[in-house]
């Protein structure tokens, strides 16, 4: 299968590896890319919450990444977690699944405990409220941010235009609505919504089926294994 992959480096490159290496042609055209905060929290923290790879990344840049290390991280899937353990927190424990069951996690480990969530500047769900729901007390800090690309590259234009694609795999409902808008600027957008669309979950769907695309298929489970098991 001849596959669009518009994840973000480094995650793209290691997805689009997965896929060739099972025999896929796989055109990677990241539409997005990270930009590090150097956000400010209060603490002393109970532990600390993340929800994607990017903020792990972002805490080991982080001046105060020393005293971070220390703490516990409750992450919301297993690559969240690996992202943990690989930027050098020890202590590392997963919901594997999504925003609700880290909510569970926390708040059954950390009930009338302090935690910092470290957060990307857009992100979906509001995990502090949820938490605060629940007696546990969350700090937010944003310590990344996604910056779209402007324009869709020159290589996927032209597969677009040539009919040269079969699916599109998408992993977050951000960069879904960025493909959709810098397609609609190129001229492309009816060529892609004709392609098969592959979502991590229902949330990454909703801007495709707004947009009329009519093959939909979301992954039972938020998981990439969960998203490759589609095709």
């Amino acid at each position: 299968m001849r596959i669009l992959l518009t994840r973000p480096e480094p995650d793209g490159s290691r997805s689009a590896a997965r896929l060739r290496a099972s025999g896929h042609d796989v055109i990677l055209a990241p539409l997005m890319r990270s930009e590090m905060l150097q956000a400010d929290f209060d603490g002393p923290f109970a532990a600390v919450l993340i929800t994607s790879a990017n903020a792990a990344r972002a805490a080991a840049a982080h001046p105060r990444f020393a005293e971070l290390s220390r703490l516990p991280v409750l992450a919301v899937g297993d690559h969240s977690a690996e992202a943990a353990h690989a930027a050098g927190f020890a202590e590392v424990v997963s919901a594997q699944g999504a925003l609700d069951d880290l909510v569970r996690l926390a708040a059954a480990r950390s009930a009338n405990a302090r935690l910092l969530y470290l957060a990307g500047e857009d992100r979906a769900g509001d995990l502090a409220a949820e938490l605060a729901g629940r007696g546990v007390d969350v700090e937010t800090a944003v310590v990344y941010r996604a910056v779209a690309v402007t324009a869709l590259p020159r290589e996927l234009t032209q597969a677009l235009g040539t009919n040269q694609l079969e699916a599109v795999l998408h992993y977050s409902r951000r960069s879904a609505a960025t493909l959709l808008h810098l397609a609609a600027a190129a001229g492309a957008v009816n060529a892609l919504l004709g392609l098969a669309h592959y979502c991590l979950s229902d949330a990454v769907a909703v801007p495709l089926r707004e947009a009329g695309a009519k093959r939909i298929v979301v992954a039972p489970d938020p998981s990439e294994s969960s998203l490759f098991g589609l095709f």
